[in-house]
């Protein structure tokens, strides 16, 4: 039986800890921690953090989420180009996912189109707003190419997950996706040594999850979907990280995206 040894504070080598600073990951012991709205920060990351000023933090955030930002253009041009509402229009029919589309025309790209597809201003607007929030915390930490690889991976969960609970009703919306973002965001946390429940974004979870059940018309395979291949994304991206191997994240990621698409075609 072997026994886990614990990361010691970087400060103080005799003292273990099983926290991280939210900033620059170093372990640190409580001597060390500083509270911050984003978690505990080490003492250089906390005297770093007083000199930003909040226009230029602003923009430093708005900067390092170039990858976000497009996607939420994409999104909203797609908005406009099908109607802007619930009944969109011929092309919103011809993107939105639906089984018998995707099993007996072999419309395959219905599993990605859909997803920047959606029925509605509130819809739109919700969602958007998530991904921002989402994209600013995370885009930064993993980086373009595996930000838009965590973002396709749940997207194609949150396909297989819509089709698994009922292939004939259309489905839209980038919520799949951004539940994977959130449930990658809880692992990051996890590995942090935070409790992701008894966080903004253990709390964002549970309200999604629990208005899926509240609101009619709501894809509860999308969102579960997403959620489950998003945590599953984001295991990948730590075991790489912790192995100092990245190829591994993105195999993990590729198996994951196969694995959603032989689902989804399979229950189509």
């Amino acid at each position: 039986m072997t026994t886990q040894t614990l990361p010691t504070c970087y400060r103080h080598p005799g003292r273990e800890t099983r926290v991280s600073c939210s900033s620059c990951g170093r372990p640190i012991c409580p001597d060390c921690m500083t509270p911050s709205p984003v978690g505990m920060r080490c003492p250089e990351c906390a005297r770093q953090t007083t000199k930003v000023t909040s226009l230029p933090a602003a923009t430093a955030r708005a900067h390092a989420a170039t990858a976000t930002i497009a996607l939420i253009i994409v999104n909203a041009l797609l908005f406009l180009a099908t109607g802007m509402g619930s009944e969109g229009n011929a092309l919103f029919r011809r993107l939105e996912l639906f089984g018998p589309a995707v099993s007996i025309l072999h419309e395959y790209y219905r599993l990605v189109s859909y997803a920047f597809l959606h029925a509605g201003w509130l819809h739109i607007g919700f969602n958007m707003y998530l991904l921002w929030i989402l994209g600013q915390m995370l885009e930064p930490q993993l980086g373009i190419p595996r930000y838009l690889t965590l973002y396709g991976t749940s997207l194609l969960g949150g396909a297989f997950g819509a089709l698994l609970f009922d292939p004939t009703t259309p489905t839209v919306g980038a919520s799949g996706a951004i539940f994977g973002l959130m449930g990658a965001a809880a692992v990051e946390l996890h590995r942090r040594g935070f409790n992701p429940l008894r966080t903004d974004i253990g709390v964002l979870i549970m309200l999604n999850l629990g208005l899926s059940f509240v609101i009619s018309g709501v894809s509860i395979g999308g969102h579960g979907g997403g959620l489950v291949f998003g945590v599953l994304a984001g295991i990948a991206f730590r075991i790489a990280d912790d192995a100092r191997l990245p190829a591994i994240g993105y195999l993990g990621c590729l198996l994951l995206s196969a694995g959603a698409v032989a689902g989804a075609l399979a229950v189509a």
